[in-house]
């Protein structure tokens, strides 16, 4: 059994839990159980506050943990990055209030700066050569300019909206996060292959995002012009229709430039073109 520490609410939770549902990962219960274990799947689900995971995966009460670049840098334990995931992506930044003229990094030079997150920050100052003194507070940084407990914030910034509404600005980008799949240095053989099958179910969701399944008519004098724009991940299925001259043409699309080889395909004749989800994709 394998057991997996996840954050136990909030955004990383959400896209936590549909990840690992699309990795076909039954769970029976959620948030408000501590331990949960799959019903298809030799894996059990440790929910945890974020800040706790890098520590709980480094000592071994978790085999794996899901967890914010953000937070396991900033507590730094011993346990290693198996895979990004690409999604819960923000970014760690020093925001100003936003009436005053931002000059450089040098504007927070003896400053007072409220953030989550002192280890991160007092790395990046030292490495700008800037003396400011961190206020450590646990949430609702962002207030803290509004209410005079210090100069400047360093926090999570995703849209931007939450300074927006505390009249801060963005003004400094010191790392950028996202999900982070890390792991416990000492895993068993046997735990290593639940694993290796848990990376293969990921890749499978990983490699499916942002891809179309596309299926179309096309004439049949006109399919080495339609294959030679299609970018398939290889050669596209060709079949005979029953109506002479025409034929159907499968292939996968990124979505990215879906728009312009749809234009493309109508301009040498494809008619009839279907756009189909794909869940899960093995390569």
């Amino acid at each position: 059994m394998l057991r997996i520490a996840v954050q136990a609410k909030g955004r990383l939770y959400d896209e936590t839990m549909s990840f690992l549902e699309e990795a076909d990962i039954k769970l029976s219960a959620m948030k408000r159980t501590l331990l949960v274990q799959s019903s298809n799947f030799p894996i059990e689900v440790l929910f945890l506050r974020d800040d706790d995971i890098p520590q709980t995966v480094a000592t071994g009460v978790a085999d794996i943990g899901i967890v914010g670049e953000n937070e396991f840098c900033e507590k730094g334990e011993d346990a290693e990055i198996i895979k990004r995931l690409g999604f819960s992506r923000c970014r760690l930044s020093l925001a100003m209030p936003k009436d005053i003229d931002y000059p450089g990094i040098s504007w927070f030079e003896g400053r007072k700066i409220a953030t989550s997150y002192p280890h991160i920050l007092s790395r990046y100052l030292a490495e700008q050569g800037v003396h400011a003194e961190i206020h450590v507070i646990a949430g609702s940084v962002e207030v803290s300019p509004g209410i005079g407990l210090a100069d400047a914030i360093f926090d999570i910034v995703s849209s931007g909206s939450t300074l927006v509404s505390n009249r801060l600005k963005e003004v400094e980008v010191v790392m950028h996060s996202e999900a982070l799949l890390i792991g416990h240095k000492g895993l068993d053989a046997e735990k290593q292959e639940i694993l290796k099958e848990l990376l293969f179910r990921m890749d499978a969701v990983k490699t499916a995002e942002d891809k179309k399944y596309v299926l179309m008519n096309a004439p049949a004098d006109q399919v080495d012009a339609i294959v030679s724009v299609l970018p398939g991940m290889k050669s596209p299925t060709v079949m005979p229709l029953a109506q002479s001259g025409w034929c159907s043409v499968h292939t996968v699309l990124d979505q990215k430039c879906f728009w312009e080889i749809i234009g493309k395909l109508k301009a040498l004749g494809a008619e009839g073109i279907l756009v189909l989800p794909i869940e899960k994709m093995i390569v």
